[in-house]
């Protein structure tokens, strides 16, 4: 299934919930169970998000959001229950597929913002270590995607990072982008590199505007460093 179809299917299925709220009889939906033959429920907790969720489980954003139908990754709540799939299970046609070399091969991620680096990989504030770099940049300048990929996570406030926007390349990698003070993609979004995603901000827990940028392989962090030209 291609990403352009999925997306479709998904506007698809907002647009009937609506419909279906307006009718008298509810038509009977399958349970998750049925469709994944193995997996877990998950009661949402106070603070959560479905990123915190898929790091727990070690499975994706878009895992979770195929298997519950969920109409904006953005919106759970307190006591909602999830059903989480198994690892890997019927996952592969929701994760962004690279069609051309990236870190893995030829090329390298781009700089998502032109400025000073003024917190490396690796370095403490107190009991925080920072799994990425902070750069520094003028409030409002546009952060670019380090690469082609697909929006699998969009959060408003999320706890500490405050606007943020992560992106699944394919093959594993994954990239990350804090504290900006505006948002200019969905979770869903196909976006191509040098694409412009969000605004730098100051939000969360940052005092001065600059953008947190992580690449993360599986759910590990990586020295940006590594992968930057």
């Amino acid at each position: 299934m291609s990403i352009k179809r999925y997306t479709y299917i998904l506007v698809s299925f907002a647009i009937a919930l609506t419909l279906i709220g307006c009718a008298s009889v509810r038509p009977r939906l399958e349970r998750p169970s049925a469709r994944y033959p193995k997996g877990v429920y998950y009661e949402v907790k106070r603070g959560d998000t479905l990123w915190k969720i898929s790091k727990l489980y070690d499975v994706s954003v878009n895992d979770i959001v195929r298997a519950n139908r969920l109409p904006d990754a953005t919106k759970i709540s307190a006591g909602q229950k999830l059903f989480i799939p198994r690892h890997g299970g019927d996952s592969e046609e929701l994760k962004y597929t690279r069609t051309s070399p990236g870190v893995w091969g030829e090329t390298k991620f781009a700089w998502p913002v032109s400025g000073k680096v003024i917190s490396y990989f690796g370095a403490k504030k107190g009991l925080i270590t920072n799994k990425g770099i902070d750069i520094e940049a003028n409030e409002g300048t546009g952060v670019i995607a380090a690469d082609d990929g697909l929006v699998s996570f969009v959060d408003e406030n999320m706890k500490g990072l405050g606007k943020t926007v992560i992106i699944d390349h394919g093959n594993g990698f994954s990239t990350v982008y804090a504290h900006n003070s505006e948002i200019l993609v969905k979770a869903g979004d196909e976006v191509k590199k040098s694409t412009v995603i969000a605004k730098v901000g100051k939000t969360g827990r940052a005092n001065e505007p600059y953008l947190h940028f992580q690449i993360r392989k599986g759910h590990e962090p990586q020295n940006p460093f590594n992968y930057l030209p």
